[in-house]
């Protein structure tokens, strides 16, 4: 077991953290406060856009589902009469200037989960590690009159009017200690200073909003449009692929539905290739929305994605819209 495997153990599973761990918390700490600095003295500032940026992240390393809530709450605002568009850092790509995303983009070169936002939305989605000037690029190229930016809480270069952060309901803080000895990459003091927390699963706390994931259909990987519904797959033997930050949610997802999971689990923005699929048998195999747009070029007649949905309050969009409404006369 390599370390960035064994890490999630000690992080969640009530695992002391070893000494040696906890002895570069100080370290990690004092970069952070180091990267601060500019920005409290007023020798950098962040960098406003014309428009209202509401930026979704979180807390912790790995998956929180932050993705699905960025598709729902971009659905959410264009029913509202607003046209959104997103940013995003494109971890797992290749792109280091902005860029804009367009039907062919590859995966490998902006990054999964861009190109999972662009093709379940439509609207128009820009890549960089400068997320202001992806931001730019895109408002140079596209009439939109918000920007929601697919991760970013920790980017104190763009300012932002509206922050959302997604808590995994289930797993929530871990150990509750920074990296490397825990999975925070901020202080749980940050919380009190983000404008929506969203539990993902798991029991829901206090000034908490609840959402759900749903995932009930099975989508073919060759055609889009041979869809089943995921039950079609309990009692039967599937191989389940998952190269996300926490896997066990999706493999607990199909189990749930009673499916026979053989789990093969991969790093985060994996970069598959087609022996990646190979098992040596005919097993159907079920993987996430995020890891097929990275293997559909190779997939075989087997290979099926679940997309999944967000279960989320209106009352919840409500606010959002509210808040960058008052951007707006401002």
């Amino acid at each position: 077991m390599t370390l960035a495997q064994r890490l999630p153990e000690i992080w969640y599973d009530a695992e002391p953290s070893p000494f040696w761990l906890r002895a570069f918390v100080p370290v990690y700490r004092g970069l952070r406060a180091l990267h601060r600095v500019p920005y409290a003295f007023g020798w950098k500032k962040p960098q406003r856009l014309p428009v209202p940026v509401i930026v979704v992240g979180n807390l912790t390393v790995g998956g929180t589902g932050k993705t699905p809530l960025v598709i729902a709450l971009v659905e959410a605002l264009r029913a509202r009469g607003r046209k959104p568009g997103v940013i995003s850092r494109g971890y797992g790509g290749a792109a280091d200037s902005a860029e804009l995303l367009d039907a062919g983009n590859d995966a490998a070169r902006v990054g999964d989960e861009p190109v999972l936002i662009r093709a379940a939305t439509g609207v128009p989605v820009a890549v960089g590690r400068d997320r202001a000037s992806a931001g730019r690029l895109l408002l140079a190229n596209h009439d939109c009159d918000v920007l929601v930016a697919d991760d970013g809480l920790q980017h104190l270069a763009l300012s932002r009017d509206v922050e959302i952060c997604v808590i995994d309901g289930e797993r929530r803080f871990g150990n509750g200690l920074l990296l490397p000895a825990g999975p925070l990459r901020e202080p749980l003091s940050r919380l009190d200073s983000i404008d929506f927390r969203i539990c993902n699963g798991g029991e829901v706390q206090a000034g908490e909003v609840p959402m759900q994931l749903i995932g009930d259909t099975a989508v073919s990987l060759r055609d889009a449009g041979v869809q089943k519904p995921l039950r079609d797959f309990a009692g039967r033997r599937v191989h389940a692929v998952a190269g996300i930050g926490n896997p066990a949610r999706f493999f607990a997802m199909l189990r749930s539905v009673g499916i026979e999971v053989v789990e093969h689990a991969f790093a985060d923005h994996h970069a598959y290739a087609a022996g990646d699929l190979e098992f040596g048998d005919d097993a159907p195999v079920l993987m996430t929305a995020k890891d097929a747009v990275k293997c559909r070029a190779f997939a075989r007649a087997n290979c099926w994605q679940v997309p999944v949905r967000t279960n989320l309050p209106q009352a919840f969009f409500d606010a959002v819209s509210t808040r960058i409404a008052d951007f707006s006369k401002r």
